[in-house]
């Protein structure tokens, strides 16, 4: 582990850093910064926010409807003696909630951050990633995000935007990738 030194320098840092969000989504880069995070804190007498974003349920598309009401419904038979059948709806077997997924994310956070010293606070977001760190790095003011980074292949980059890239690119503070 290299130490961490921190001067004053044409910048005019200080070294004084109050606030640390870190965003954790249970995976091995987020596991590395919250690790990093903690380290930082220790050393620096700083205050860690553990982000948590779970992605909005997505919108389900139009299906046409039929004529009939009942068209989509299946049938099974009524109870025995009423001799017509009865028309059940479909329901389709829902996961957690989002809100409720950044939470759970956040107990395996607080767990990895148990023995460890640090002054915490945990905070479960749902929506765009990158978007609800930025948001929360500005309203609690953060000195520093740290973020986890991994190597994008070919999909990835196809597939859409990176948090690490994107909170690199539009953060209002230093930003701390790890690998």
């Amino acid at each position: 582990m290299l130490p961490i030194s921190l001067q004053s320098g044409a910048s005019g840092y200080t070294g004084v850093m109050n606030t640390i969000v870190v965003g954790y989504d249970g995976s091995d880069g987020s596991e590395r910064a919250l690790e990093r995070a903690a380290e930082l804190a220790k050393r620096l007498d700083a205050g860690v926010v553990v982000v948590s974003v779970a992605p909005a349920p997505r919108l389900t598309e139009a299906v046409p409807v039929a004529a009939s009401a009942d068209a989509h419904m299946p049938a099974i038979p009524a109870p025995t003696g009423s001799g017509t059948p009865m028309v059940m709806p479909w329901f389709e077997e829902r996961g957690p909630e989002p809100r409720e997924m950044a939470e759970h994310r956040l107990e395996h956070a607080r767990l990895s951050l148990a023995g460890k010293r640090v002054d915490a606070q945990y905070v479960a977001e749902v929506g765009d990633a990158a978007d609800r760190l930025l948001t929360v790095a500005r309203e609690r003011e953060a000195d520093l995000l740290v973020v986890g980074s991994r190597e994008h292949g070919f999909l990835d980059r196809l597939l859409g935007r990176h948090v690490d890239e994107a909170v690199a690119a539009h953060a209002g503070c230093d930003v701390l990738l790890v690998h």
